[in-house]
């Protein structure tokens, strides 16, 4: 299984959200640059040193590192896709919503869940993981296993290893760790490692696991001897679940409620200062100004203020994340992303309630839909 799924291709990484920063993005009459040709690594200095290291800490053979890693490619086109989004664009979590909650990605979902939801059921059974947020994030990521990555995991792994793009913080240090990681795997599964398929940043499969998390998280769920995150979808499943288990997602706990914010522009900053890690008690945010659902005010333990700004003409959305939104975003840290997975799922789970055949027309504004869970 594993063996026949490595070729697969597609192009953007992590179904596109981790690169991105729910921004709108003006349009342009400039043509983008073209990127310069790949071009070999080589025989250098760090890499014999890198090699060196590694063969010496971890059992392999050094002169086969050095050929591995000699041939891998330089791809400028990663060095491009790395950097951030050019300043001035404005978020706008309306519009980021609606790339994933749409009618094309809904369909694809009814018909993962219908197809896998013996395996979704039993991940939530065992992991406490809602099968509507394991179905968000694999809709989010990969659009359902449609959209996996077109790189080579070897060369984006080594391009950003050893030859990180300047003007922007250096992640060198990281991405070189997940090289690390892409050959144990490929050692582990007896695999070359030129021959795995991932995103422009390293992440493979249906989940877009970075090899690191797939050496830590990745399950055998399928029951055929191999965790395969590329070609077995249950594998997949039970994947997602048991990495944010193991993050800390807490089973029956809500993700999120309502609020509104306090007037007082001090006690605003206050609430959105910790970001995304719960910091108040429910308590606390009634006595700084805010306005808590029912349900929020009879939550134990900490909450965060998230803000989601809609653009430059509308006022920003407010909401409450719990541990289990937190745990969400150590998948990927955007709260942006996370609201997505959430209502993605939650979309798809109310079509399956009232048994939609298909999904609704996309709506004609970016306003974000009605959240249910936790309310």
């Amino acid at each position: 299984m594993f063996l026949r799924t490595l070729t697969l291709s597609a192009a953007l990484l992590l179904g596109a959200p981790l690169a991105e920063a729910a921004t709108v993005k003006h349009k342009t009459s400039q043509k983008k640059p073209r990127d310069a040709a790949p071009r070999p690594l080589g025989e250098r200095a760090d890499m014999r040193q890198f090699a060196a290291e590694l063969a010496a800490r971890e059992g392999l053979d050094e002169l086969t590192l050095r050929r591995q890693l000699a041939a891998a490619k330089i791809l400028p086109a990663v060095q491009r896709l790395i950097m951030p989004a050019p300043p001035g664009a404005a978020k706008d979590w309306g519009a980021y919503r609606a790339r994933f909650v749409e009618p094309l990605r809904l369909q694809a979902g009814l018909a993962f869940w219908a197809q896998h939801e013996a395996a979704l059921a039993r991940a939530e059974e065992r992991f406490g993981v809602p099968a509507s947020v394991i179905m968000g994030i694999l809709g989010v990521e990969t659009f359902y296993g449609r959209i996996m990555g077109g790189f080579s995991a070897l060369d984006a792994l080594v391009t950003l290893s050893f030859e990180f793009p300047k003007g922007r913080s250096d992640r060198s240090a990281f991405f070189r760790q997940q090289l690390v990681e892409l050959l144990l795997l490929a050692r582990h599964e007896g695999l070359d490692p030129a021959g795995f398929k991932a995103s422009y940043a390293g992440a493979m499969g249906y989940g877009q696991f970075m090899p690191g998390s797939w050496n830590r998280y990745a399950l055998d769920f399928d029951g055929d001897g191999q965790a395969d995150l590329i070609g077995s979808p249950v594998d997949a499943i039970g994947s997602v679940a048991n990495f944010l288990a193991e993050h800390g997602w807490q089973r029956g706990q809500a993700s999120d409620y309502t609020l509104l914010m306090p007037a007082d522009t001090a006690a605003r900053a206050q609430l959105l200062a910790p970001d995304i890690r719960p910091t108040f008690s429910a308590a606390q945010l009634m006595a700084l100004g805010a306005e808590l659902s029912d349900a929020a005010k009879l939550h134990e333990g900490p909450l965060a203020v998230i803000e989601l700004q809609m653009g430059d003409k509308a006022a920003a959305v407010h909401r409450l994340g719990t541990q289990n939104f937190y745990a969400l975003t150590r998948y990927n840290q955007s709260s942006y992303y996370a609201f997505a997975v959430l209502e993605l799922g939650r979309e798809l789970q109310a079509m399956r309630l009232i048994g939609t055949p298909q999904p609704p027309a996309a709506p004609s504004s970016g306003a974000s839909g009605p959240v249910v869970d936790g309310r």
